[in-house]
């Protein structure tokens, strides 16, 4: 995910301070990873320094002075080509659950134990997701985010269920070799 992106995606809605686009962005999406202050801050300077937003001026409501950036045109044009490029298929899949259960048939390990553990694991959050999403009152971002989520566990899983059902024959290609 482009934090320079989303940021200009939260600056299209007018002019912000970076505290509230932290806010925003937390609320915008809570499944991801919540951004550093510093992420914000550090990111505003860079979309100042490229020419895509700019101080639009500063405030201090009796607090500390904040300073408000604003989108440019250029900002603007940048936002709408990255929102329009279609992000490529992974040519090549990697994740912590692929290269454990390799790793576990290579060394003589248990991968059939790991695969069940690991299942209990997807099966938990994907509980927790539904949870989250069929909450009443939960925003349209956090359902988006939920679905996202839950497809990719019901993804792995059925990666797991299959893999599971070969690992006699994957076992026997390692000890064969």
């Amino acid at each position: 995910m482009s934090t320079r992106h989303i940021l200009l995606g939260l600056l299209a809605t007018g002019p912000s301070h970076g505290y509230d686009l932290k806010r925003r962005h937390d609320e915008r999406f809570p499944q991801a990873r919540p951004l550093a202050y510093g992420q914000v801050y550090t990111t505003l300077q860079r979309l100042a320094r490229d020419g895509l937003a700019e101080v639009d001026g500063t405030d201090s409501d009796g607090g500390p002075e904040r300073t408000t950036y604003r989108s440019t045109d250029d900002g603007a044009r940048e936002l709408a080509k990255w929102a329009g490029e279609i992000a490529p298929p992974a040519p090549f899949v990697t994740n912590d659950i692929f290269a454990k259960v390799v790793v576990s048939i290579l060394s003589g390990g248990d991968p059939e134990a790991y695969l069940r553990a690991q299942r209990a694991a997807h099966m938990e959050r994907m509980r927790e997701l539904t949870a989250v999403k069929t909450a009443q009152g939960t925003d349209l971002a956090t359902v988006l985010s939920a679905d996202y989520a839950l497809n990719h566990l019901d993804a792995d899983l059925r990666w797991m269920t299959t893999t599971a059902a070969r690992l006699t024959t994957l076992t026997a290609e390692v000890d064969a070799a």
